[in-house]
């Protein structure tokens, strides 16, 4: 350490010659060393990925390599503006999209938190007091006093990151960015199935509300039709009773439509950033559940990881703590310093022209934990463990990744069969009415088989709607267990990015 004093009312020294000197200093200690880097180098897992899905696609999926454009915007493939609008508008509004950009930016600034680590830092101080004093004796009877003193001062510190450990720290930032990032779209993937499902969902609802109400119109006929005969005395009263129980059951059905369309649509609002009612205007009228496109490829199952916001997420995890071994193992080695500090003192004006002291001062420093019952190098045991972990948590990530598309593919398949059993037991039941009806006319059959063939009628048209619904909302999980909705060419925060740069501007 080299440490100096002088006073001379003729000097006239600053802060950059210390500066600079400790900047060349530090810069050539730095360059020395700098290229060692304590702990493991990050290396990405190897690829686990079968070759090919075990399920066998179903009608409407391929294995073709994937359109990466269209599954960025996969609910585009509907051909439904409504449902386009919704989509954009739970991008702009939602909260929880707005709470993970909201973590991309305190990311990004705890990066440059780490890396402010990498260079000095400057401490100014200044201070200026005037004294008066008045004193009284009989020699020289009264005696006034008054002075002024000034101080300024500068003071440098800069850690020389020998060993690599500040880096390591930016690194470990670095890759917390990403997986933000990568959670960040993560949230979008699911919002965007998630407003797809309950949009369908919804129309399902309606679907259903309109053929309850059609069937319960064509009961109403009919009741009214056996009460006009049992006035005429042409049957007995049980038919009507008969047709009345069937009609107030078709009828109990409405009010459970109505409520989970209602649930529906408020949670829509919610997705949305909206207080309930502002979907409810906008989807009155009603509209069939939305078509399914004539194909959609899903590619290789490679694709379907590299795509997947999650699975990155979990790799940057475990890219992070990689890092954070380097920052526990750097803990083990000393820690050098440069430090510097330039102070003057002085009397008379500010510019210290009647008696001025300037000191300073410049050397390095050393510091080592060389003992601590060995809790540094349990420290590293513990990152090492976390590591462990965050890898297990990765491939986690992949097989539950596989799981839900081989699943969702074998569950639209099924789903597509189930559909066309339902479509032949509608034509069935509808023929069953219209003969059940022309019979009991000309008295071949009793009451009771015609309503039985109308409430068949009813429930196979109910599970042929629900079927429909399904069948799209298993495309739609598809489609979100595929990772569609991003790109991983965004950049980032890409459908949040100008919502991002507007909060970073409003926190600033």
């Amino acid at each position: 350490m080299i440490v100096s004093q002088k006073q001379d009312p003729r000097r006239n020294s600053t802060p950059f010659r210390l500066m600079g000197l400790l900047l060349a200093a530090g810069l050539a200690a730095f360059g020395s060393t700098a290229c060692t880097t304590v702990g493991p180098d990050y290396i990405p897992p190897e690829n686990t990925a079968p070759a090919a899905w075990k399920t066998t696609p179903p009608s409407g999926l391929t294995t073709e390599n994937a359109d990466m454009e269209l599954l960025k915007q996969w609910w585009t493939c509907f051909n439904d503006s409504t449902l386009n609008t919704l989509i954009g508008q739970a991008i702009q509004n939602n909260l929880d999209l707005q709470t993970a950009a909201s973590r991309v930016r305190q990311a990004r600034s705890q990066r440059a938190i780490s890396q402010a680590g990498l260079f000095p830092t400057l401490n100014f101080s200044g201070s200026a007091t005037h004294n008066d004093s008045r004193s009284e004796s009989q020699q020289m009877g009264t005696v006034e006093t008054n002075s002024n003193r000034y101080s300024t001062g500068f003071d440098v510190n800069w850690e020389l990151d020998v060993f690599g450990g500040v880096r390591r720290s930016v690194e470990a930032s670095d890759k917390d960015l990403q997986s933000r990032e990568a959670s960040l779209y993560d949230v979008l993937v699911s919002l965007t199935a998630e407003v797809a499902l309950n949009y369908v969902n919804a129309r399902a609802y309606q679907t259903r509300l309109d053929l309850a109400e059609a069937n319960l119109r064509i009961q109403k006929e009919t009741l009214e039709l056996v009460e006009s005969k049992f006035q005429a005395e042409l049957i007995d009263e049980l038919p009507v009773q008969q047709a009345r129980y069937g009609y107030e059951n078709t009828a109990s059905q409405i009010p459970a439509l109505r409520a989970s369309l209602n649930e529906t649509l408020n949670h829509l609002d919610t997705l949305l950033g909206q207080t309930p009612g502002f979907v409810h205007e906008r989807l009155e009228k009603h509209e069939p559940i939305p078509l399914l496109p004539p194909s959609v490829a899903v590619g290789a199952p490679s694709e379907a990881l590299r795509r997947r916001p999650d699975i990155r997420k979990a790799e940057m995890d475990l890219a992070a703590q990689t890092a954070r071994i380097g920052v526990a193992v750097a803990d083990l080695y000393p820690k050098f310093y440069l430090s510097g500090s330039l102070s003057r003192q002085g009397t008379g004006t500010l510019g210290f022209r009647k008696y001025a002291t300037d000191a300073w001062s410049l050397g390095p420093s050393v510091s080592w934990n060389v003992f601590d019952t060995g809790a540094t190098r349990a420290n590293v045991e513990v990152q090492k463990e976390v590591r462990e972990q965050d890898l297990i948590a990765y491939k986690s990530a992949i097989l539950n990744a596989l799981e839900e598309v081989e699943n969702k593919m074998y569950a639209f398949g099924q789903q597509q069969a189930r559909r066309e059993r339902l479509a032949a037991a509608v034509t069935a039941a509808q023929n069953a009415v219209q003969l059940a009806q022309e019979q009991y006319k000309v008295g071949k059959v009793a009451f009771t088989d015609v309503l039985n063939a109308e409430q068949s009628l009813v429930s196979y048209q109910d599970q042929v709607a629900q079927s429909e619904s399904i069948m799209v909302t298993d495309l739609i999980s598809l489609f979100k267990a595929l990772g569609g909705g991003w790109s991983p060419a965004d950049s980032p925060a890409g459908p949040q990015r100008e919502a991002i740069q507007e909060g970073s501007a409003n926190h600033e």
